[in-house]
């Protein structure tokens, strides 16, 4: 059963903020001014909003076979309300809106900022379940000064959204606090398969053969961070094999690459075995790989199903090794940031740090550099990047319109350090244990980086606030635990780094580091890979 008390609780600590500009198109006129509302981020206070908990959401996308127009969509929510609303306000910035229902009635609707505000007939009370009906359309088509939601590919399209651009797409309460579950229906043309994340439905697809589409279903069995969702449709090959203990993988790849790509998807089964061993059972009902025909410029772990471009595994001068841990960085993401969600972006580092020491670790045990060596390396920069960025457990904000610019170095290989630095001070074993308690803990939840600081006080049996609070919060980097030789470099006079990484040049892509060394993240909104950006 869905349990909602953790997210609640940490959803309570936001409190409601202001937003920016919108491009969904009112219909019925509202008596009085719409206001925009946020939960109150540190980093994005306009994102989410307050008063309600989505349960579910129902996605519909009408896909036309081209990306020159928006598609029709409907997207239906059911949420618990938690205050008495007179209005509903969801996030939605790129669509237009064409009619609104709430629990099967009309409603009044307009825009403020990036919110789609909604006034009901009747309020809803707290205690009440309320289902809301939006008919909208979705474009693929990108806005201006916004970045990312649909991906266009060679074939059609992919989705990413971290980190505020699920509602670029459809209609929701787009802050990571609020996770629901998820049915997506897709409607393509029979020529094109669609995957989302979850299982497909076991019920047959519809079908009409008159217009030549076909209709696909999926449904996710454990809840899931509007950032996370996926959906793709291409000319694709759906390629199923068997995990550990049974678990079903799917990839999905072009079609025309399936033969190509199969010694990577191959590796996948031994990679989830490597990581179950790690820190224990793989948390979700499948997971696969989504290789899409497209520069992206990073590599992103939407839940079940992550997101890779082609480009990663075709390109020679990649290191098959280096391959590997990318893909062991977005696995290791699905029990760290996708089943245990970060409360609010400042505790993101819990996303990628973890994915990041895997990552590391992974490359150590296959036998490429020591994960010693990783830290010393990252511990050298590392004051420059708590300059440039923040310290990982504050960050700083990113430029307007550049929400992706939270994901700086300092939250992958700079918070990696911090769990080497936890690893040194309480040792090998019970570093170990905070592992995996804390993916079991908080399994199918949201978490904040303080819930990780009590976790890591109780396994080691003592106050680790001060070791911490050094380490998360402050600008400069504490002395490394058994390592009193490492030395941090000084960060230059603007507060960046003195050079910055190796970039490899990628075909198609703007850019990309293969950083010092591993290819340290991906997410659009993670890591900004060494090839682009991983996340």
């Amino acid at each position: 059963m869905l349990t909602h008390r953790p997210r609640r609780a940490a959803r309570a600590a936001l409190l409601a903020s202001a937003v920016s500009v919108c491009l969904v198109a009112a219909a019925a006129p509202d008596p009085t001014p719409a206001e925009p509302l946020g939960v109150g981020d540190r980093l994005f206070p306009q994102l989410g909003n307050p008063g309600y908990d989505v349960r579910s959401y129902d996605l519909r996308f009408a896909y036309p076979g081209s990306n020159s127009r928006p598609m029709k969509a409907v997207t239906t929510i059911e949420a618990e309300v938690t205050h008495r609303l007179e209005r509903i306000n969801l996030d939605f910035a790129h669509g237009v809106v064409s009619s609104v229902t709430v629990d099967g009635e009309k409603a009044a609707f307009a825009t403020a900022g990036e919110d789609l505000v909604i006034t009901p007939r009747r309020t809803p009370e707290p205690g009440d379940t309320t289902r809301i009906v939006v008919r909208h359309t979705s474009d693929p088509r990108p806005p201006k000064d916004q970045q990312h939601g649909w991906v266009v590919t060679k074939d059609g399209l992919a989705m990413a959204n971290q980190a505020d651009a699920a509602h670029l797409v459809f209609p929701c309460n787009d802050h990571p606090s609020d996770k629901a579950l998820y049915t997506i229906h897709v409607t393509a043309p029979a020529a094109l398969t669609a995957v989302a994340n979850g299982l497909p439905d076991k019920r047959p697809q519809n079908a009409d053969r008159d217009a030549g589409s076909r209709t696909w279903t999926y449904r996710s069995k454990h809840p899931m961070a509007t950032e996370l969702v996926q959906v793709s449709v291409g000319r694709s090959a759906v390629v199923g094999r068997k995990g550990p203990h049974g678990l079903p993988l799917r990839d999905v790849v072009p079609a025309a690459d399936r033969a190509k790509l199969e010694p990577w998807l191959a590796k996948t089964p031994g990679q989830i075995a490597w990581m179950e061993n790690k820190v224990g059972p793989y948390p979700f009902e499948t997971y696969g790989v989504l290789i899409a025909d497209t520069a992206t410029g990073f590599e992103l772990e939407t839940q079940t199903l992550s997101l890779f471009e082609r480009f990663l595994f075709t390109e020679p001068a990649i290191p098959a090794w280096l391959v590997e841990s990318i893909m062991v960085h977005e696995l290791a993401h699905q029990w760290f940031g996708d089943s245990v969600t970060p409360a609010t972006w400042s505790d993101v580092w819990l996303n990628e740090g973890h994915a990041t020491w895997y990552e590391a670790l992974y490359g150590e045990e296959t036998g490429h550099r020591t994960l010693e060596e990783r830290m010393k390396a990252a511990y050298a920069s590392s004051d420059k990047w708590r300059a440039a960025g923040g310290p990982p457990a504050a960050p700083k904000a990113p430029r307007d319109g550049q929400k992706i610019g939270i994901f700086r170095p300092v939250i992958y290989d700079g918070a990696a350090l911090v769990l080497y630095a936890l690893r040194q001070e309480i040792g090998r074993h019970a570093f170990e244990q905070v592992e995996r308690a804390w993916v079991h803990r908080h399994q199918d939840a949201t978490a904040t980086t303080a819930d990780f600081v009590r976790l890591a006080s109780e396994v080691a049996g003592r106050d680790l606030d001060g070791f911490f609070r050094a380490w998360l919060q402050d600008t400069r980097t504490p002395p490394m635990p058994g390592h009193p030789d490492w030395k941090a470099e000084a960060p230059t006079a603007e507060g960046k780094p003195a050079q910055g990484r190796t970039v490899i040049p990628a075909p198609g892509l703007g850019h990309g580091h293969v950083g010092h060394e591993p290819m340290g993240h991906g997410h659009v909104g993670h890591r900004h890979t060494e090839l682009g950006h991983t996340q």
